[in-house]
This record gives structure tokens, C-alpha cells and sequence, in this order.
């Protein structure tokens, strides 16, 4: 197949969880795939996995948390693939634990991979992108970038914080009269690998906070912004829940995730002593699912938030004419 034949897609945190669910979904729509991510294990599974569907492929290892290496890697991909169509942002670390059991060393780290690495990408493609002035930025979010959560405040606030800077890039881009677009899907709970090797300092194994979403569900959403992205897509009716939630009741909030959400994310058995992926890839775990197959959910709600707004406004518009 020729280098040009198919539209390129580049992924961050390609070689496990949403990323690799997410890379299947474009190589079965037809995309190239550039796949970046720290672990050669991971990348090679994910490319070997990725040939069943005869698109052009390229793996590269690199840290997101360095700048120069994503840039050069986004380089190449443009190189060996073609002109870079859609550039995901997926790639994250994360620790379980209480704000007084961090060291600045561990939150650094989480906002180095999780925040700055989606910078990093993010700048990496619109240096291409704005050559051309077209092209698609997506920002892997999640609930907990508008709601923050007990035991993950690292990750929660490096989700915060790309938010607040994609939501500069976007005010920037439609300022320059740009036809590139940007879009955050926000996720619910998902069933990826990353709850048994982040770093754990709560003694028991960790999960998500149910309920828990298959990584398709995350894929087909990710996958489903490319062609018109919309400002930002909310998947699930969780993550409706919490962004709603959050909006109108937030202290109602705290109070309820103070009571729920500690004991929500403990499951039963001890941590593992294994090695944990912080500051370098583990072995033996990139796949696309976790442990929580069994239960997941393989459909979600998805809408935009737009048109969530509009549905709360006609909602409220007829309220106000049955009470007249």
C-alpha cells in the first residue's frame, strides 16, 4: 500500500488501555497509524495486532514528558506515513494515593506525562498542521477533568489543566481564523490495564470507580470526532452526571465523593509488589483491557457538549412554561 492511501492518525499512549483500543479503531476505518508510547514490548504487540488490518504502521518509543522527542517523532511520522490528519493525546501515568503521601518528585512526574505530554503532542502536531491550516488535535480526557476525585489529585489536576489549555488553543485557533480543530472527549470509568501498574500507595488493589466502560466504548467515541469534531464530547452517563453535577451542586459533590468515592476505588486484595510504570515501562501488561472485563459495560451515552446545553435549556425553557 502507498504511502499516501490512507489519512494518518498519530496516538500517544498507543502501546495499552484507550490508546491501543483506539489505535484498532482507526486501522479499521481505514487510517495509517503512527503509534507512540515508552514501551517497545507494548508497541510491538500493538503493531503486530494492528496488521490485520493491511494499513501502514510505525511504532516509536518515546516519552511524551520529552518535547524534542515527540516533535521528531511527529517528524517522522509525517516522513514515512504522510501528512498528519488526526493526532490523539492519550498517553497518562497516574498515583494512588493521599495528597500527604505524595512527593513532589511523583506529582511532577504525573504532570510531566499527563498534562505537559498532551502539550508536548498538541504542539508537536499543529508545528505540521498549521503548514496545511487543517487537521484534528484530540485531548483523551476524562469526568475527573471537571470533577476531581479523592486519591487521584496528581491526575486529577493535570486533567484540569490540559482543559484549561485546550480550551486557550481553541479561543486562539478560531481568533487566527484556523481550520484546525480541537476536541477533548471526556470518559467515564474504563477497564484498562493502568490500575495494575500505577503507582499504589493505598495497600489494596485499585479499580475504577464503578461503572466501568469497556475501552471500544472510549474507541468509537474517539474515533467518532474525527470527521466533525465537536467543542468537547461527553462519554457516558456518568460523565454527564459528574459535569452537570459538579456545575450546579459542588459542594453537594465533595461531600458525597468524600463518603463514596475513597472506598469506591478499593478492591479486594493487597497491591501488588510488582514494579509500577511511573518513571519506566512495565513488562508483561500492555493490553487493551484490565481485570474488570467481566461486567463492563460495552455501550455509552455519548453527546456533545453543546448539545447537552441545548437539551438543559429547552428542559429548562419548558419547566418555566408549565409553571406560567
Amino acid at each position: 500500500m502507498k504511502r499516501n492511501d490512507c489519512p494518518l492518525v498519530v496516538i500517544c499512549g498507543a502501546s495499552a488501555g484507550v490508546g491501543r483500543a483506539t489505535a484498532h479503531a482507526y486501522a479499521a476505518a481505514g487510517y495509517a497509524v503512527g503509534l507512540l508510547a515508552r514501551s517497545d514490548e507494548g508497541l510491538a504487540g500493538a503493531v503486530e495486532e494492528l496488521q490485520a488490518y493491511g494499513v501502514p504502521t510505525l511504532a516509536i518509543s518515546v516519552d511524551v514528558a520529552d518535547a524534542a522527542a515527540v516533535a521528531q517523532a511527529a517528524q517522522r511520522c509525517e516522513a514515512e506515513l504522510g501528512a498528519i490528519e488526526v493526532w490523539i493525546n492519550s498517553a497518562m501515568v497516574t498515583v494512588f494515593a493521599a495528597i500527604e503521601q505524595l512527593t513532589p518528585e511523583e506529582i511532577r512526574r504525573v504532570t510531566e506525562v499527563t498534562y505537559l505530554g498532551a502539550v508536548h503532542g498538541t504542539l508537536a502536531a499543529l508545528d505540521l498542521m498549521r503548514t496545511r491550516d487543517r487537521g484534528v488535535i484530540i485531548q483523551v480526557g476524562s469526568a475527573l477533568a471537571y470533577r476531581a476525585i479523592p486519591l487521584q489529585s496528581a491526575y486529577c489536576g493535570a486533567k484540569f489543566a490540559l482543559r484549561g489549555f485546550t480550551d486557550s488553543l481553541r479561543c486562539e485557533l478560531i481568533h487566527q481564523g484556523s481550520k484546525i480543530k480541537v476536541c477533548m472527549v471526556q470518559l467515564p470509568a474504563i477497564n484498562t490495564p493502568q490500575f495494575d501498574w500505577a503507582r499504589n500507595k493505598l495497600g489494596n488493589r485499585v479499580q475504577p470507580v464503578p461503572p466501568i466502560h469497556d475501552p471500544a466504548v472510549a474507541a468509537r467515541a474517539i474515533l467518532s470526532v474525527a470527521s466533525a469534531p465537536p467543542r468537547e464530547l461527553w462519554v457516558g452517563l456518568p460523565t454527564l452526571k459528574a459535569i452537570i453535577g459538579t456545575q450546579l451542586f459542588p459542594g453537594l459533590l465533595d461531600w458525597l465523593l468524600a463518603r463514596r468515592a475513597w472506598q469506591g476505588q478499593l478492591d479486594e486484595g493487597q497491591a501488588q509488589s510488582a514494579d509500577d510504570n511511573l518513571f519506566h515501562p512495565v513488562a508483561g501488561l500492555h493490553e487493551v483491557r484490565g481485570r474488570f472485563t467481566r461486567g463492563a459495560r460495552g455501550h455509552a451515552l455519548a453527546l456533545s457538549s453543546s448539545r447537552v446545553v441545548a437539551l438543559l435549556a429547552a428542559c429548562a425553557a419548558l419547566l418555566v412554561l408549565l409553571l406560567i
